[in-house]
């Protein structure tokens, strides 16, 4: 009784599509909604196969995930592309608008104004550019029409079918990227459902259009992958005699900074603990090699999106962040 009682809810926010449409009608996904229906509770094929009846392929969602990969960024280009004056003049403005926010963000979890600001900043331009694909969309095409990928991409899909009946939402109303990352702070499904909050209390958790809700679901998103309250989070050294061989081997902290300073590093300064774990890292600058090392918070960041570059696009955001801020 339980179950046809869902069901029934679900074929109200899921209006039923012609089961012969695009995908319902494909065995893959009816061995998709097999599956799902069958490790779901509340689900069943019918409710789930009318939401598939819904997705549209997207050939370009397909021509945006397959394409050559371009020439791999330096960090010279990164800088180019993330810390222009354009983004540090829309973040102070951001942080101005928000503070309350970003504020009770920072007292709840313990993450800077200007941390969550600088993601939302590099991920979105703070919510000029969050995507214009029909989440649904891009995640049954990905799903079901890119096999390198698929398994990924058909568990965001049944995410993202428990997040539209978590929420109430229709499920063609909901916009992402072409990979299904969605609102401010580009979440994925799975990532939504275990990640964002309804900072403002209103029964929606709105990353996409309200930015409160997509301040308080980032710095929880950093606080659950434990970020340090208070923590630093890199430090620029001198390489000295250190082996190339210790930088750039994990995202992960792996050499404390005495083995580092034992290997030839110059003297690390900042009055660390030399047991500390870092990442030591060779990026390529404007001006030819930097060394740094990542403290534990670099790595928190590495957790939102895997990538130093990524990482070290967030911090220097946010120190220019600060500077600016201070001036104005």
């Amino acid at each position: 009784m339980r179950k046809a009682l869902l069901s029934s809810f679900l074929l109200l926010i899921f209006p039923l599509a012609a089961l012969a449409g695009n995908y319902a009608s494909r065995p893959e996904a009816q061995a998709f909604a097999r599956e799902m229906a069958a490790e779901e509770d509340g689900f069943d094929e019918a409710g789930i196969l009318s939401i598939l009846g819904q997705a549209e392929y997207q050939q370009s969602v397909i021509d945006s995930i397959s394409r050559p990969a371009e020439k791999e960024l330096t960090w010279a280009k990164y800088q180019d592309i993330f810390l222009t004056e354009e983004r540090t003049a829309a973040g102070v403005k951001f942080m101005a608008e928000h503070e309350a926010a970003l504020e009770k963000a920072h007292s709840l979890y313990g993450v800077p104004p200007i941390i969550v600001t600088a993601i939302i900043g590099v991920e979105t331009l703070y919510g000029k550019f969050t995507g214009d694909y029909r989440v649904v969309d891009a995640l049954a095409t990905l799903c079901f029409d890119y096999p390198p990928r698929a398994k990924l991409f058909c568990g965001q899909l049944k995410a993202f079918i428990r997040l539209v009946r978590e929420e109430g939402k229709p499920v063609g109303s909901l916009m992402g990227s072409y990979a299904g990352a969605m609102g401010l702070g580009q979440f994925i499904p799975s990532s939504y459902l275990n990640y964002a909050v309804d900072f403002d209390s209103d029964g929606f958790r709105d990353i996409w259009n309200n930015p409160v809700d997509a301040i308080g679901s980032v710095a929880n998103y950093l606080a659950e992958h434990d970020w340090q309250r208070g923590g630093g989070i890199a430090l620029r050294v001198e390489a000295g005699e250190a082996p190339q061989d210790v930088f750039n081997v994990s995202l992960k902290p792996s050499k404390t900074i005495a083995e580092l300073e034992a290997s030839g590093m110059a003297a690390v300064p900042g009055g660390l603990d030399r047991k500390q774990r870092v990442t030591p890292m060779r990026l390529t600058g404007k001006q030819g090699d930097e060394f740094w090392l990542g403290l534990k918070n670099f790595y928190v960041i590495t957790r939102y999106n895997h990538s130093e570059l990524y990482a070290m696009a967030v911090y220097q955001l946010s120190e220019g962040l600060s500077k600016a801020s201070a001036t104005n």
